[in-house]
Parts: C-alpha cells; sequence; structure tokens
C-alpha cells in the first residue's frame, strides 16, 4: 500500500504522546508533516526529533505542525522524550509522536523497513516524510532507509518551495533557496510572463527554444 501526490493524506485517528487524536483535526487548516523514525532509544532518530524539535520555531513560521511516529507505545515515546532533550540540549520538545504498535498506519502509508526488524522480528517504520497542504493532499514524500539519517534544513527548503509555487506561477531550479531566482511554468505564455514577471530573461541555448525563462523570486 502507500499514497500518492495529490490523494488526500488518511485522518489518522491515533494515540499519541498528547493523547488520543484524529490527524487532520491536529493540521487544522495549516500546512503539516508526518515523519516517521525505525525506533524509540536509537541514536540516529534520537538526532534526527532532536532537530526537529529544535527547528519548531522554523516550522511555526511556515504555518506547519509536525508529528512523528514509530511502533513503539506512548509510554516509550514518552521516555524517550527525556533523552532526546537532554541529548539536544532542548528543554521544549513541540510536538506529538503517534504510536503505532500494529503497525496499521505504517502499512497504510507504505512506511515498512523490510530490512529493519524488532526483537520479535516484526519489521520497523522506515525514515518516511509526507509533507500534506491545508487541502490535505499529499504535496511531498521522502522514504529513507534506518542507516541514513534525514536533513530537516533540506525539508525547510522543500517547503519553500511548495508554499511558493503553490501560489506563483513558477517552479524552483536545483538547489534552490528561498529568495533565489525562479523558473516561470512553461504553461504560462510569453504574453502573460511579461505582465506577472517584467524583469524576467530567455536564456538562450542550442536548439534556439525559449522555455529556461528566469525570474526573481515572485
Amino acid at each position: 500500500m502507500g499514497i500518492n501526490l495529490g490523494e488526500v493524506f488518511p485522518n489518522l485517528e491515533c494515540d499519541t504522546t498528547v493523547g488520543h487524536i484524529k490527524l487532520h483535526d491536529y493540521w487544522g487548516d495549516g500546512w503539516g508533516i508526518l515523519f516517521s523514525h525505525p525506533a524509540d532509544f536509537t541514536p540516529v532518530c534520537t538526532t534526527e526529533l532532536g532537530t526537529v524539535a529544535s527547528l519548531i520555531p522554523e516550522f511555526t513560521k511556515r504555518n506547519v505542525k509536525c508529528i512523528a511516529l514509530s511502533c513503539d507505545p506512548v509510554e516509550s515515546h514518552n521516555n524517550w522524550i527525556k533523552d532526546i532533550q537532554a541529548y539536544s540540549n532542548i528543554k521544549s520538545f513541540g510536538y506529538p509522536i503517534i504510536s503505532d504498535p500494529n503497525r496499521d498506519y505504517a502499512i497504510k502509508l507504505g512506511m515498512l523497513d523490510p530490512a529493519e526488524k524488532d526483537k520479535a522480528g516484526l519489521p520497523l517504520t522506515a525514515r518516511a516524510v509526507f509533507i500534506v497542504g491545508p487541502d490535505k493532499k499529499l504535496k511531498l514524500s521522502l522514504l529513507y532507509p534506518a542507516t541514513t539519517g534525514r536533513n530537516f534544513n533540506e525539508v525547510l527548503r522543500v517547503i519553500d518551495s511548495l508554499q511558493l509555487t503553490a501560489y506563483k506561477k513558477v517552479a524552483t531550479p536545483a538547489d534552490w533557496k528561498s529568495g533565489g531566482d525562479c523558473m516561470v511554468l512553461p504553461t504560462v505564455s510569453k504574453e502573460d510572463a511579461a505582465k506577472l514577471f517584467p524583469k524576467h530573461v530567455v536564456k538562450d541555448v542550442p536548439s534556439g527554444k525559449e522555455y529556461i525563462r528566469i525570474t526573481p523570486q515572485p
């Protein structure tokens, strides 16, 4: 199973470190991120959840609410949070962790890592990232193996791009960062481009096709 881009993200009803929630209610009318980790009390996961906790002001600035998930019980999550805070030297944690002991959500969302198993031989969750828009539709998904920690500054960069391109007729090029030049969408006519992006320039290429149109970030 799994979920495709553009599909409505399941409104999971789940037990978390802040009580029983419905995911869509938790995210409200803003953007949301759900990210999974293999297991509590493991080294790479500790660095990841600590990093996210330290970046909560940046996510909040972008109207994004975070929530994590693994197969461990809520009690385990709550005890582990103390280690995360100590390791990352943070006082506030700032987001809930979902408990998925039966792998219901992991199976539904296609997050299981067959190479990583618990002591009972059951598969653990991989390092998935799902970014969901205010319309509750999936805008981006990433899937990492257990051995590779994620770069959450890259997740913030992606959110900046998603939020910009959701409302402006531009795309963001490789290695783009907020404030950098953008590309005018191919679907924008030459006439409309002149009106919408008066400072845009067309790059000459051997084909002679005028499809690389660069504009300051709108």
